[in-house]
């Protein structure tokens, strides 16, 4: 048999045979479509290829003919590894070696070689599927962030097993976990064994300034604190999918952790990849993810679903939330609502009461701002609109500052500018003021006396941006709603307040009350 041909897409784009370089065309889309065949390793409808990859041309069928020629010449020279059978094409994961498909089986063997978790940890320091990158491609831009989000979730279990490897240098180890502290800024593992190994080796002030940093990341709260088993496998990695709704629209959910599921509605803003390790809601998110298989989704308009979507509105927002449950098949399961995402927890409560075990509400209202507030606070926000659409998608951070201080008052400079950033990141300029004006619009407070679900309202006392009379309008209007009041002035409750500590522990006993089985899935 002839020898497999070595097709790499991680480091740099290249393909060899017997060691020898097999120039490629000069076509971005062929190459993309050379790894997608290779990393999928399936057959694929040529009008699926067609769709993913050139659907701005005039002759898509063409271009497809076209790229699929050029790439035949490539790589069929010693067996024909490119294959259309009928109107399907594929490439033929027996006839190739692909370090995608090797380092998942690196990863995956019970007990690689030091030499194989070096050479794989060295691939995932660098970003994967470089150049591969193409405009105006939407489906095929989900499936490649989806990709390079499985690498980067394969990270920690093989620099874990490199560093722990028996000959392995300490040099060598700390040489490592260093770059994975880099590669993985807001990582709690890495910051861990590497203040362990230091510690170790007698390296005390040096574990002190590991210690020190990641605390200045992560809060005062983040303490580093030794594991039983070093390489105890990592359960709070998320997995990050797509969906669509019934409109076309594409929904991107994340799952994480073990147990019984919590589903969290979609507030403002979101972006799965930026705010799991952030230092606004990593505290929440990890202790939640603890207990359950935690799901969230990033609702149209921002994150990693489609930005260019015809409808941003309440409606929509509630298709967001069913799309995704019925993507996943999820058949029972508290909901957890913050902000608006409370209102569209309790509609969809009403729809589906089958499904909703339990409601958890956190700093929510039943009346936007242009239904529930005074005339004043309503002029507020009409100015606020005026301030984003001439000033959101700016380098200056005032106008997002706007935001960020009403959401967290006392939260610290860092963590005021990382908010500011993320906002930006998050979504455009001309979604920030639809998502405003939708949520300006919201009216439930007609449905509230027909929710049947357990529910509990958590509410800052001085909450700046959502006052506490709208979380008392909540409890005072659900059956049975239970209220508990947070001391605090923040919209989105810090992991280093006090009233964080509370809030989780209210949840945890309303939970335990409510949904006795969720606490089962602790392992």
């Amino acid at each position: 048999m002839s020898e497999r041909l070595q097709i790499d897409l991680i480091n740099e784009v290249s393909v060899r045979i017997s060691g020898q370089v097999v120039p490629l065309v000069q076509s971005r889309k062929t190459v993309a479509l050379m790894a997608y065949l290779a990393v999928t390793g399936q057959p694929h409808r040529r009008e699926h290829l067609c769709e993913l990859f050139f659907p701005d041309t005039n002759d898509p069928k063409g271009s497809l003919r076209w790229s699929l020629t050029k790439l035949r010449q490539a790589l069929n020279t010693h067996s024909t590894c490119l294959q259309t059978p009928g109107t399907s094409v594929l490439i033929d994961a027996d006839l190739i070696s692909l370090d995608v498909h090797h380092v998942q089986a690196v990863h995956d063997a019970a007990d690689p070689s030091s030499a194989d978790l070096v050479e794989v940890a060295e691939l995932l320091s660098h970003r994967p599927f470089m150049g591969l990158e193409l405009s105006r491609n939407d489906d095929y831009a989900l499936w490649l962030m989806g990709e390079r989000e499985q690498l980067h979730s394969l990270r920690p279990r093989i620099f874990q097993r490199m560093v722990t490897a028996e000959d392995v240098s300490d040099q060598d180890a700390v040489k490592w976990l260093r770059r994975w502290q880099r590669l993985d800024p807001y990582s709690h593992e890495a910051p861990r064994l590497l203040s362990q190994k230091l510690t170790d080796l007698g390296l005390q002030d040096e574990a002190a300034i590991v210690a020190r940093d990641y605390t200045a990341l992560m809060g005062d709260s983040a303490v580093i604190e030794p594991r039983r088993d070093p390489l105890e496998p990592v359960r709070t990695r998320q997995s990050i999918g797509f969906c669509k709704a019934s409109d076309g629209v594409k929904i991107a959910y994340a799952k994480v952790g073990n147990g019984p599921p919590l589903v969290k509605t979609a507030n403002w803003l979101n972006h799965l990849e930026l705010d799991w390790e952030s230092p606004i809601w990593a505290d929440m998110f990890h202790a939640l993810a603890a207990d359950h298989t935690f799901v969230r989704y990033d609702e149209r308009g921002n994150g990693l679903s489609d930005w260019d979507v015809p409808d941003i509105s309440f409606p929509a927002f509630l298709e967001d939330l069913e799309t995704v449950v019925d993507h996943l098949g999820l058949t029972r399961f508290p909901l957890l609502g913050l902000s608006q995402g409370c209102a569209v927890s309790i509609e969809y409560s009403i729809r589906h009461p089958e499904k909703v075990s339990a409601m958890i509400l956190i700093g929510g209202y039943a009346a936007g701002w242009r239904v529930g507030l005074s005339p004043e606070e309503r002029e507020q926000r009409e100015a606020v609109l005026t301030l984003t659409r001439h000033g959101w998608g700016t380098s200056n951070p005032a106008y997002r500052h706007i935001f960020s201080q009403t959401f967290m008052p006392n939260a610290d400079s860092e963590r005021l500018a990382w908010f500011d950033d993320f906002q930006r990141r998050t979504t455009s300029p001309e979604n920030a003021v639809r998502f405003q004006e939708a949520f300006g619009d919201i009216d439930i407070r007609h449905l509230l006396p027909k929710v049947q679900t357990p529910t509990l309202v958590l509410h800052a006392r001085d909450d700046q941006r959502i006052p506490l009379r709208c979380g008392r309008e909540l409890a005072a209007n659900i059956p049975n709603a239970e209220l508990v009041t947070l001391d605090s002035q923040s919209h989105i409750i810090l992991g280093d307040e006090p009233a964080w500590q509370v809030c989780m522990n209210e949840i945890s006993r309303f939970l335990a009350k409510h949904v006795p089985e969720g606490r089962k899935g602790r392992r």
